[in-house]
C-alpha cells in the first residue's frame, strides 16, 4: 500500500505543471532531534527539500515554492524519502514503521530546530502562505516522526541511513535523555546502528574493538612495532617494551582526548611526521646494532603515537556518551590487546625466518632496510604536508615545550631507575665475592 501511494505521488508530482526539476546536491546537511516521550519515540528531522531530487516541485513565477499545491503531497514525500531509511530500536528489537504526525516547510534562518520543543512547535503551524514567495530550491523540508515503544525508560537505538540524498551527506543528531540532558552526535559518513545512551559495559566493549581494530588497520604503528621485536624475540624483554610502550602512549592519548594537547591544524601532520620519523629511527638502530634499554625508546616514542591514536578518536569519542574515562581506557586496553595479538604472528615468523631462511644478523639488516625506507617515504610526503601549514612560534611553543618536558622528565627518570639497578647490582655482586 505505501509503494503504490509513493509511486501514484511521485505521478502526481512529474504531471505537476509547471514545475522545477533538479539532480543530486553535492552536499546536504540533515538536522534530527530526538526523545522517548510517553509511549512514543519522537523524531524531527530537518532536510533540504531540493536533496529530494527526483520529485518535480511545483512553482510559480521565477522560481517561488507553490507551497499550496505540494501541501498535500508532503506526508507522500515524507513515506518516501525518510521512513524508509531511518530505523529505531528498543532494547535491541527494531521498532515497527513510524507515523508521519507533522510536515512543515521552513526557511534556512529559522531557529525552532534549538530544542526538540520548539522543533515540534515549527512543525504544527500552518504551512507558510504563497504570499511568502520562497524560493523552491532554498527551503527545509521538516518531518516528525513517531514510532510506538513500550517504555521510555528503555535503551533505544538509531540507524539513520540518509545518504541517498546527496553525494555527502552531514547528520547532526541531538538525542534528549529523560532527565533533560542531552547526547549530541554528528556524521559525515554513515555510522551504521548508533547506541544513543549506551550503559558503560557497551562503550567499554565499542571502544576495545575500536583500538584492536585500529592498531592492526595502522601500517605505521604496526612497522614501528615491527621494528621494535626484530632483534628482541624473548618474551621476557618484549613484554616491558610493549608495556612501557602502552603507558606512554596512553599517557599522551588520554592528555590529548581531555584538551591538553595543541588544537592547531598542523599539529596532526606534525605528529603523523614524527611516527614516521620514529620508525626510521628503530629501523636504523637495528642495522647499526645499538638496540639496547629498548623499552627506554619505545616509552620515548611510544609518547608520540599516543597523540596519533588519538587522532582517530576525536569523531568516536562522541559514542561514549557520558563514560569518557571509561572509553578511553577501553580503547588503550584494544590497543594493547591487538599489539600483542600482532606480537603473537610476528616473533614466531621472524624466529622461523632466522632459523630456515636467512642469518639472524643479515636477516634485522635486510628487514629493518626495507621499514626504513618505506618509513622515510612517509617522512617526506608527511613533510610536505606540513610545510604546508604556517606556524606560528607564539602559537605552539608553550604546549610543544610542555610535552617535551613530559617526554625528558619520563626518560631521565627512567635512566635514574635502570642506573640504581644497576649500582644495586654492582653492590650486591661486591659483597657476595666477599662473603
Amino acid at each position: 500500500m505505501i509503494r503504490t501511494k509513493s509511486v501514484l505521488c511521485s505521478l502526481g508530482l512529474l504531471l505537476a505543471s509547471p514545475a522545477a526539476a533538479h539532480e543530486i546536491p553535492t552536499e546536504v546537511v540533515a538536522r534530527t532531534l530526538a526523545r522517548a516521550h510517553g509511549d512514543s519515540f519522537q523524531l524531527v528531522m530537518r532536510v533540504p527539500l531540493n536533496s529530494m531530487r527526483d520529485v518535480e516541485v511545483p512553482e510559480f513565477g521565477p522560481g517561488y515554492l507553490d507551497v499550496a499545491a505540494l501541501e498535500p503531497r508532503l506526508n507522500d514525500l515524507a513515506t518516501q524519502w525518510i521512513v524508509p531509511f531511518v530505523e529505531v530500536y528498543e532494547d535491541g528489537e527494531r521498532l515497527p514503521p513510524p507515523v508521519v504526525s507533522g510536515t512543515q516547510i521552513s526557511l534556512p534562518s529559522d531557529r525552532s530546530f534549538s530544542h526538540i520543543d520548539s522543533a515540534l512547535a515549527r512543525v504544527a503551524e500552518a504551512k507558510p502562505a504563497n504570499t511568502e514567495r520562497l524560493v523552491w530550491d532554498q527551503v527545509m523540508f521538516d518531518v516528525q516522526l513517531d514510532f510506538p515503544i513500550r517504555s521510555e525508560e528503555s535503551q533505544f537505538s538509531l540507524r539513520a541511513g540518509l545518504g541517498h540524498l546527496a553525494e555527502r551527506v552531514l547528520l547532526t543528531l541531538q538525542f534528549y535523555l529523560a532527565d533533560g540532558t542531552t547526547r549530541a552526535y554528528q556524521f559525515s559518513e554513515d555510522p551504521g546502528l548508533v547506541t544513543l545512551d549506551p550503559s558503560w559495559f557497551q562503550a567499554a566493549w565499542h571502544f576495545v574493538q575500536l583500538g584492536f581494530v585500529h592498531i592492526l588497520d595502522g601500517p605505521d604503528h604496526l612497522l614501528f612495532l615491527f621494528c621494535l621485536v626484530i632483534p628482541l624475540r624473548r618474551f621476557k624483554p618484549l613484554v616491558l617494551i610493549v608495556t612501557a610502550f602502552t603507558v606512554a602512549h596512553s599517557i599522551t592519548l588520554i592528555g590529548s582526548a581531555l584538551d591538553f594537547a595543541p588544537d592547531a591544524l598542523w599539529f596532526p601532520p606534525l605528529v603523523e611526521a614524527l611516527i614516521a620519523v620514529s620508525i626510521v629511527y628503530m629501523a636504523l638502530e637495528n642495522i647499526v646494532g645499538t638496540a639496547r634499554h629498548r623499552w627506554l625508546v619505545a616509552l620515548g616514542f611510544g609518547l608520540i603515537h599516543g597523540f596519533g591514536f588519538s587522532f582517530a578518536l576525536r569523531e568516536t569519542l562522541q559514542f561514549a556518551g557520558g563514560h569518557l574515562v571509561t572509553s578511553l581506557l577501553a580503547f588503550n586496553v584494544g590497543v594493547e590487546l591487538g599489539q600483542l595479538f600482532a606480537l603473537t604472528l610476528l616473533v614466531p615468523a621472524l624466529a622461523l625466518l632466522f632459523r630456515h631462511v636467512v642469518a639472524e644478523r643479515l636477516g634485522t639488516i635486510i628487514l629493518s632496510a626495507f621499514a626504513a625506507h618505506e618509513a622515510w617515504h612517509w617522512t617526506m610526503e608527511r613533510g610536505d604536508v606540513l610545510a604546508l601549514y604556517d606556524v606560528g612560534w607564539a602559537e605552539w611553543l608553550p604546549a610543544v615545550l610542555a610535552w617535551a618536558g613530559l617526554i625528558v622528565a619520563g626518560l631521565a627518570g627512567a635512566r635514574l631507575y635502570r642506573d640504581r639497578r644497576a649500582v644495586q647490582a654492582t653492590d650486591d655482586s661486591a659483597k657476595s665475592d666477599s662473603d
